[in-house]
């Protein structure tokens, strides 16, 4: 399902080279191009790819995008400038009205919220047992202080990330996040998704995505360097490490031939 039919970069420029995100973006200067059901950005560090989907993000005003950040009285808040200048082009019916409204349960995931979730469960763990070692340095025997913790209200928030850390590596307790991020209708942002998975859980995330798109009308814009993502999920790919915006083969993409190199070299080793 497309919600998003297009979407055309800013055509304005700047005189100082260095300002962000125009100098992010400063090769595809009223860059044109279209987007599919999912859509691939690939490229470098630095190369615009998660600028570009917080730009998106920001302006459709989906949850997760970062504020603009400036500073001092005279700042320019040209984050905000160049999302006004940003257009995107919506699915439209025959007469022209937009075809289906932005879902207020899209969001924008990045690979640090992912992460940030799993340290947030790690510390509620060692919280947790740094609660029992004290209780029991004070005389209390395991089943008092079990007990006693208990009598908390927010035990039932505490349990649970326990229990997702003890039984969950973090590639799956990712796995787990994402599932529950992805619900029917949204339009999904997402940064390096395959951060701390494994090749057999992006894979596995390869088909949440497909089945997501295929089946429950979400659409997806995914920044990624995975060769097995930009492989197997059907849709257009970007390289932003080139100047223009045109469709690229993933075979053709630089990290991809890397890797298909390394593993030709030592082909005779499987």
């Amino acid at each position: 399902m497309k919600y998003i039919r297009s979407i055309q970069l800013s055509s304005e420029t700047v005189k100082n080279p260095n300002l962000y995100p125009y100098n992010n973006l400063k090769g595809k200067t009223g860059a044109h191009f279209s987007l599919d059901t999912i859509t691939m950005f690939y490229g470098s560090n630095g190369s615009g790819k998660s600028t570009l989907l917080n730009l998106i993000a920001s302006k459709l005003k989906i949850k997760g995008a970062e504020e603009p950040m400036y500073y001092g009285p005279a700042a320019i808040d040209y984050v905000g400038k160049y999302v006004e200048e940003l257009q995107i082009f919506f699915e439209e019916t025959e007469d022209g009205k937009r075809l289906r409204r932005i879902s207020p349960d899209s969001y924008y995931i990045k690979s640090e919220d992912i992460l940030y979730e799993i340290k947030k469960i790690q510390q509620a763990a060692i919280l947790e047992e740094g609660y029992i070692y004290k209780r029991k340095q004070l005389g209390m025997t395991q089943e008092q202080a079990v007990r006693h913790k208990d009598s908390y209200q927010m035990q039932e928030q505490i349990e649970r990330l326990l229990f997702a850390q003890e039984k969950y590596s973090n590639g799956e307790t990712a796995m787990h996040i994402y599932e529950d991020y992805l619900v029917p209708g949204g339009v999904y942002l997402l940064d390096e998704p395959e951060a701390s998975l494994s090749a057999k859980k992006q894979l596995e995330l390869v088909e949440i995505i497909t089945k997501a798109a295929r089946f429950f009308d979400c659409q997806f814009l995914i920044a990624t360097h995975s060769p097995l993502l930009l492989g197997s999920l059907e849709g257009i790919i970007y390289d932003m490490d080139q100047d223009h915006m045109l469709p690229t083969q993933w075979t053709q993409l630089e990290n991809v031939r890397i890797m298909a190199e390394f593993f030709q070299k030592y082909r005779d080793k499987f």
